[in-house]
């Protein structure tokens, strides 16, 4: 299940520090109240923590049957592993 990170729309809270981390499923409702002070709260967007055993190499991505592209300039991007799509992107 993923982790979720919440915050009081105040931005402020003594209780919570004004970040609180709940364990949810992806179909569970949205808090709207931190279940410490009872403030109104939002759900905030974090980053994704990849590495280990989720390893997102070059050889790990091609040998997983994905494709990885890396920006190459403005609005172009290159296919860097894998064979699927275009050799390269253009973005206007």
């Amino acid at each position: 299940m993923p982790i979720y990170e919440y915050a009081p729309i105040s931005g402020q809270c003594e209780k919570c520090n004004g970040l609180f981390e709940v364990v949810q499923r992806i179909a569970d409702a949205k808090l709207t109240q931190c279940p410490r002070c009872g403030q109104a709260c939002e759900r905030r967007i974090s980053a994704v923590a990849l590495g280990g055993a989720w390893s997102v190499s070059d050889d790990r991505i091609r040998n997983a049957g994905l494709t990885k592209y890396k920006k190459a300039g403005d609005g172009v991007y290159e296919r860097t592993a894998g064979t699927g799509g275009p050799e390269v992107i253009l973005k206007k």
